[in-house]
């Protein structure tokens, strides 16, 4: 099986999402160090319709971001292929904007989900999800697993 192919360009991800008669989920982040967090958020975001697209900020997005000095500590192009190999994912799409919002524009998910430790205020693109009649989901987070935990772990114990 080769799941790479789950990762598209934003234009190729928009013909592919017309094609999808499932209701159309997207979330977005950074998934630097892919841990059970984010699985749990990925398997949630999936449950909410048939079809999950996952976008993944682009390096130097994180770096503007400002997450920190060695972030990402995973290049794009291989966070972009961890998630693809994920069954509850459908199609990955790097981009190199600050916030999802023109990606969300541009693939029309009927469904926007993200971390409960988003304020609704914080999420890029509801109020667009909502013109188009689709709406937010938060899922809560796991308590305890986070990237910036695992580095803080990492940096505590010697190797």
């Amino acid at each position: 099986m080769n799941t790479a192919a789950k990762i598209r360009s934003a234009t190729d991800a928009a013909r592919w999402r017309e094609s999808q008669r499932a209701p159309v989920v997207f979330t977005n982040g950074v998934f630097d160090l892919l841990h059970a967090g984010h699985v749990h958020l990925l398997e949630a975001a999936r449950a909410e319709g048939g079809t999950l697209i996952v976008g993944v900020n682009s390096d130097a997005s994180v770096r503007r971001l400002g997450k920190g000095e060695h972030r990402p500590v995973v290049a794009e192009a291989d966070r972009a292929r961890l998630l693809a190999a994920l069954a509850a994912v459908d199609c990955v799409v790097v981009f190199d904007e600050d916030t999802p919002l023109e990606l969300i524009r541009r693939l029309r998910p009927d469904v926007l989900v993200k971390g409960a430790d988003y304020a609704r205020g914080d999420i890029g693109g509801p109020d667009s999800v909502g013109g188009w009649g689709g709406r937010v989901v938060r899922v809560p987070l796991k308590p305890g697993i986070s990237t910036t935990e695992l580095l803080h772990r990492l940096r505590e114990r010697p190797l």
